[in-house]
């Protein structure tokens, strides 16, 4: 027997402002899932992002308190081109959600930047360059 991965979990203070968020980048959230205190995106290839409230995490494990300091977690969606990049990092920002890292070449050959999601997790952003 071998455990495979199966999903990616993010405890989130607002549900509703998290949904949001992850359905501006493509996450297929069922409708209601804004008010839901558990809820499931399933990705291409199978994989899960899953979202629980705060309460709904205390509620089976007690002693639960969120982390202090800097986020811990991060996710990366590849796009298409580095054009993309810009334009779905400006579309973020221009919405409202913080922008860690503003485009940028990186040396490892990707248009790379970061965006915070509504509790502070970074959101990666890249493509490959040209030549690439």
């Amino acid at each position: 027997m071998t455990p495979r991965f199966d999903a990616i979990g993010l405890v989130v203070s607002d549900m509703a402002a998290s949904v949001a968020f992850y359905r501006r980048l493509g996450f297929p959230f069922p409708e209601g899932s804004e008010s839901a205190p558990h809820a499931e995106a399933e990705l291409p290839g199978g994989l899960r992002l899953l979202l629980d409230t705060e309460e709904t995490v205390r509620s089976f494990h007690a002693a639960w308190r969120p982390p202090s300091g800097g986020s811990r977690a991060s996710l990366a969606l590849r796009c298409d081109a580095p054009a993309e990049v810009d334009a779905v990092y400006e579309e973020l920002v221009g919405a409202g959600y913080h922008g860690e890292l503003k485009p940028w070449d990186a040396f490892w050959g990707q248009r790379y930047a970061t965006v915070h999601d509504p509790d502070g997790n970074g959101v990666d952003l890249f493509a490959p360059l040209p030549g690439q």
